[in-house]
């Protein structure tokens, strides 16, 4: 099994290569959905959450009002910090269980937005950054996400560099690019992934 480290700065096109990836075979991990899964109404981590935030980050129906709490953690650093300390350990958990159900041969794509953020380089065989630049994510956050400029670069302000990224990197992918070619460019890296984790056996000597 290999396993894969993919991230990339909000903007950067990081979901459309983890989907190209899985079209050429890829096992998928995302941690993003992991993260909503883990505190969905009823679960001991959405109670957790509350404990921490009160009620007031609950929407009518008892989900997590999430633009609410996102209100509240991203103008304050501490209060980030303890939300990831609740939700960090249990995505990382939810994680090791899909990836222990892959099979032995698998190219695992741990699909990480703040894998650079926090460290967590180290655990995998490899990382791949998907990189843009800045103002092709900040014109992707405004004419497809919907967000205000103000707010797009608060949010990419708010993550690693893009020199951070690429310090990490074992692979890059460009995406100021056209479909068709970030197409080619992830089938030329899927095909080195899977000379990574299917390696010749060395001939023994006669």
């Amino acid at each position: 099994m290999l396993k894969v480290g993919l991230t990339g700065g909000i903007g950067a096109g990081k979901s459309e290569v983890s989907r190209l990836l899985v079209e050429c075979g890829a096992v998928l991990i995302d941690a993003d959905r992991i993260a909503r899964e883990v505190v969905a109404p009823h679960t001991p981590g959405l109670a957790a959450v509350v404990d921490a935030f009160g009620d007031a980050v609950l929407a009518p129906d008892g989900s997590l009002d999430r633009p609410r709490l996102g209100s509240i953690v991203f103008a304050d650093p501490e209060k980030l910090a303890r939300l990831n300390s609740i939700v960090h350990p249990l995505v990382g958990a939810r994680s090791r269980e899909l990836e222990a159900t892959a099979p032995e041969d698998a190219v695992v794509v741990h699909d990480v937005p703040l894998l650079t953020e926090n460290g967590l380089a180290p655990l995998y065989d490899i990382v791949v950054v998907v990189d843009a630049d800045p103002d092709t994510q900040l014109d992707r956050l405004v004419r497809l996400r919907g967000m205000t400029e103000d707010d797009a670069r608060a949010r990419m302000a708010a993550q690693a560099t893009r020199d951070k990224r690429r310090e990490i990197a074992d692979i890059v992918i460009d995406n100021d690019v056209p479909l068709p070619d970030l197409r080619r460019r992830v089938q030329d890296v899927w095909a080195d992934l899977v000379r990574r984790a299917h390696p010749p056996h060395e001939t023994a000597p006669e």
